[in-house]
């Protein structure tokens, strides 16, 4: 049921897994850190089943074919970019979004900035971007889960993380996700220079200006045992949403949602989809 595509932009080739009908209603997935495409299998597969044209694409970075060495080349700006692009080259004028951890940002600040182009968002684990800034603002607690983000930008982090056979990078997963799928996102990011690249998302500093609202239809999806994301920036997203929004608490979970269970993740999805 899953096929495997080739998105041509400006840009580069973006690598993308897929499944549906051709003209099935759209759907892009976007990945966060350290994945790839494959952390969508299970909710492309669903999603194609149940008709939506489902596309996941291996970001910017992370697909081979689109990885500059800059990390100003990974701003938010570059990333939303990059969205509306694959969704040009896939012919969708309009479509949903989907995203989860740093794709879940690009999916936040895609909704800030091109609301015409979404039917429906559905976050999974990360808070609106003004909500986290609040949070970041307020929170002890959030500034400490956050310090990840400023220390990955250290030259030595790539070392740090690929050094043992990977096991920085296997122990964030928390044995939550899947053994074969950790393996295939340690051998990707074992490239030269995949690892940099993924990490230059960080290195890129914060968006330029600051958040607005969304008034897109918006799902936000957060679990109790995230490590990234605490209940103070969780609770505060439903304060950035203007149009229709829905707020789930998942008990029990880790940051990795979609893929510790992909069976509730896809079902709330298509819930968002209608």
């Amino acid at each position: 049921m899953i096929e495997h595509l080739s998105i041509p932009t400006e840009a580069g080739t973006f690598d993308a897994i897929a499944s549906g009908p051709e003209d099935g209603r759209p759907v892009l997935l976007l990945h966060g850190f350290p994945e790839a495409a494959i952390e969508w299998e299970h909710q492309v597969a669903v999603l194609g089943v149940n008709g939506f044209r489902a596309v996941a694409p291996d970001q910017r970075g992370y697909s081979p074919g689109v990885r500059p060495e800059r990390y100003q080349e990974y701003t938010m700006t570059h990333l939303v970019g990059d969205v509306v692009a694959m969704a040009d080259a896939l012919g969708w004028t309009t479509f949903d979004l989907v995203g989860h951890d740093w794709g879940g940002a690009v999916a936040w600040w895609t909704a800030i900035e091109h609301p015409d182009r979404l039917r429906t968002l559905t976050v999974f684990s990360t808070p609106h971007p003004g909500a986290l800034r609040t949070a970041l603002q307020t929170d002890e607690e959030q500034r400490m889960r956050s310090q990840y983000m400023l220390d990955w930008r250290e030259r030595s982090t790539e070392k740090r993380m690929l050094d043992n056979n990977a096991h920085a990078l296997r122990q964030m997963f928390e044995y939550r996700v899947r053994p074969s799928h950790v393996d295939e996102y340690i051998q990707r990011l074992s490239e030269p220079g995949a690892l940099s690249a993924a990490l230059n998302w960080y290195r890129a500093g914060k968006p330029d200006g600051a958040a607005d609202k969304v008034g897109v239809k918006t799902m936000y999806v957060w679990s109790t045992e995230d490590v990234a994301f605490g209940s103070a920036a969780a609770f505060e997203t439903e304060k950035w949403c203007t149009g229709a929004y829905r707020f789930e608490m998942v008990e029990d979970v880790s940051h990795w949602i979609p893929e510790e269970i992909p069976e509730m993740a896809s079902s709330l999805l298509l819930e968002n989809l209608g």
